[in-house]
């Protein structure tokens, strides 16, 4: 377990957590399921139940073979072992438990995709960053990418009792309905953009080879114009 710890991993203990995550989900028998994190499989047979097909992703060989043991009867599931955002599945539905550490990274993955809606659990305060309105100096990259993209919905608190090992840290589970989706492009041109964060937009402009007449800075700007200011370090 030490191990697991040192990984991140906490892993949903709760029954009636998990179904409230799959009934949040609203799957139809026309959704494909992607999950990313299979870990000890509580999602599966709710995900099962009303999907189409789901395909369940998990990293760690060790319980992908224990998945691959328990649901081998589930007709509609495709196991597989490996990082999902590596991989190119198509899906209409994302549902995932990730370790805190891959919400960044969950969330950049996403908005480059087609999908219809996603039900995530994070950490309350990365959820709070996603969120962060235009005037505050805590907006980040991943709040501009994920407010742009996608509609955000808090829909549950979770207890860190609902997880074995328990994390430190209290978790929300948020809605994603997709808006908007980005290039790869976008995506890396906005961490950039941020990685200049305390300059003007003027400054900005500078360092990256483009013209722009103003002395605003990114948190002052409306997420959709820093959007434009990304798509013009494109071309």
């Amino acid at each position: 377990m030490n191990k697991r710890r040192s990984l991140g991993q906490h892993f949903l203990i709760s029954d009636s957590v998990a179904k409230s995550i799959v009934n949040f989900s609203n799957i139809t028998k026309d959704d494909i399921v992607l999950e990313v994190g299979t870990g000890r499989g509580i999602l599966i047979p709710y995900l099962c139940k009303n999907a189409k097909k789901v395909i369940s992703v998990e990293r760690d060989m060790e319980l992908y073979l224990q998945a691959k043991k328990k649901f081998s009867r589930m007709q509609n599931l495709v196991l597989e072992c490996g990082d999902a955002f590596e991989m190119n599945h198509r899906f209409t539905i994302f549902v995932s438990n990730l370790p805190y550490s891959k919400s960044r990274q969950a969330i950049e993955w996403l908005v480059q995709r087609k999908f219809s809606h996603a039900v995530i659990m994070v950490q309350k305060e990365f959820a709070q960053k996603l969120v962060t309105e235009t005037g505050s100096r805590d907006i980040r990259a991943i709040s501009v990418l994920a407010s742009y993209s996608m509609e955000i919905r808090n829909l549950m608190n979770v207890k860190k009792s609902n997880f074995s090992p328990p994390p430190q840290v209290d978790s929300i589970v948020i809605g994603l309905t997709q808006k908007h989706q980005l290039s790869d492009k976008i995506v890396r041109n906005i961490n950039k953009l941020f990685s200049f964060k305390r300059k003007t937009i003027r400054n900005i402009g500078k360092q990256l080879g483009i013209t722009i007449d103003s002395d605003d800075r990114l948190e002052d700007l409306p997420h959709g114009e820093i959007i434009e200011i990304a798509k013009r370090i494109s071309k």
